[in-house]
């Protein structure tokens, strides 16, 4: 039972939003967007061996189920997650950046 709660606490955190910027290195994480996710997600974010992630493609997209795509990954679409190397802040400065078109091309 307590395993259950604290769980359903786990969650519950994932879901509170957190403002852009907060106690993040927005520049090691601009780096990282391009560098490391336009690895797999292209040069510009337009696909690659990942899907786009331009605004466009993510258009209709929650940003909770956004922010747990990036936390946990797609293992079964090799995305990885990065919840053991980024802050829930962090995660969600991405999501956040991503989901307002940045960086453009």
């Amino acid at each position: 039972m307590k395993v259950s709660m604290i769980g359903s606490a786990v969650a519950l955190l994932l879901l509170i939003p957190v403002p852009a910027g907060a106690g993040v290195d927005a520049q090691r994480l601009e780096h990282l967007l391009t560098q490391d996710c336009g690895a797999c997600h292209g040069l510009y974010l337009t696909g690659g061996l990942g899907p786009p992630l331009t605004h466009q493609a993510l258009a209709g997209q929650s940003r909770d189920s956004l922010i747990a795509t990036v936390t946990h990954g797609r293992p079964a679409r090799a995305m990885p997650g990065w919840a053991p190397l980024l802050s829930a802040s962090e995660i969600a400065w991405l999501v956040d950046r991503l989901l307002q078109g940045s960086p453009a091309p």
